[in-house]
């Protein structure tokens, strides 16, 4: 089974997400259980932001923090050009999709960057590790106020509420836990980078229960009637250009602001992603009450691309290592 799948042109996660909605089209889960299943997926992602915090080095925050024109960047990208990139595609494709997958477009383009994958494409392309992982963890723990601030300023339009309380929800579950890593690092530190299994396990295993909940309770809901397959091929259109016009951007970014090739992968790998594991947890506490299913399936389209296209590029950085960054 192993190798059947080795040589299929998607990987195995995107296999799991896959066969995880389709579980919850068959099956979903809802009443009691349905309770149960969300208070565990929120018990999981809370442990996926301890571990990240005890994962992460403090000389590698201060070497990655100092590098102010990166960051700089790299903030500006994530929480200015992509917001102003998604307002002007659903403004064209207002009248194409649905105002759940509108409100969903949208705040895929808020999102704070990924951690685990941002930091593993740059490794693999010979980038600024260091800078990518202290950019990736200062955009997750920006993401926990930028969010939903720009959430409430950008999507008060289409009827969602974005209020103080649902801003301390998000920072108990992601925030708080990341911290607590952090200082508990002395001591658990050396042990997590031994088993680094762990953390992948509870990074994709508390994402597919997420998904699993939401996708039931809009199979409950009976929301799935209001997708056509139009709107679907729009999204999927939206998604992959959004990438990679950032990618481009990017690419011209790093050359313009004279940055060091390896700057500029983590400037490239950094900018271009959106993280599905800050997003869906911050999407069920944003928007309680509302489609969540159809919400998040942008992001969840949009992340599919981003590992796809992105590892492509790695791949081709490690046999032009010793050339500038190519346009």
């Amino acid at each position: 089974m192993r190798s059947i799948l080795n040589r299929l042109p998607i990987d195995t996660y995107t296999i799991f997400l896959i066969l995880t909605v389709g579980l919850a089209t068959v099956l979903p889960v809802s009443g009691d259980p349905a309770y149960y299943v969300s208070r565990l997926s929120y018990a999981a992602v809370a442990l996926l932001f301890f571990l990240y915090g005890a994962k992460l080095k403090s000389d590698a925050i201060i070497a990655g923090i100092t590098n102010w024109k990166l960051q700089g960047l790299l903030l500006s990208t994530t929480y200015l050009l992509f917001p102003l990139l998604g307002l002007a595609f659903t403004y064209f494709a207002r009248s194409g999709l649905p105002e759940p997958l509108i409100i969903g477009f949208i705040f895929l383009a808020i999102l704070p960057s990924t951690v685990q994958s941002s930091i593993a494409l740059t490794a693999m392309a010979g980038g600024n590790v260091s800078a990518s992982i202290c950019a990736a963890s200062l955009s997750n723990m920006l993401g926990v106020v930028l969010t939903p601030l720009l959430a409430a300023l950008l999507l008060s339009t289409g009827g969602v509420k974005i209020d103080t309380d649902s801003v301390l929800r998000i920072a108990l579950q992601l925030l708080l836990p990341f911290v607590v890593g952090q200082l508990c690092r002395p001591l658990i530190g050396a042990w997590i980078e031994r088993n680094k299994t762990l953390t992948m396990i509870v990074d994709r295993g508390s994402i597919l229960l997420i998904i699993y909940s939401a996708f039931s309770a809009g199979m409950v809901a009976g929301i799935w009637s209001q997708i056509d397959g139009l709107a679907l091929t729009l999204l999927i259109v939206m998604s992959i250009v959004l990438l990679v016009a950032v990618i481009l951007a990017m690419r011209w970014v790093g050359r313009l602001a004279g940055l060091s090739r390896e700057d500029s992968i983590s400037l490239l790998f950094c900018g271009s992603q959106k993280s599905l594991a800050s997003g869906v947890p911050m999407a069920n506490i944003l928007f309680a009450g509302s489609p969540v299913s159809m919400i998040i399936l942008p992001i969840m389209l949009y992340h599919q691309f981003q590992l796809l296209l992105c590892a492509a590029i790695a791949s081709r950085c490690t046999k032009t290592a010793t050339r500038p960054l190519e346009a």
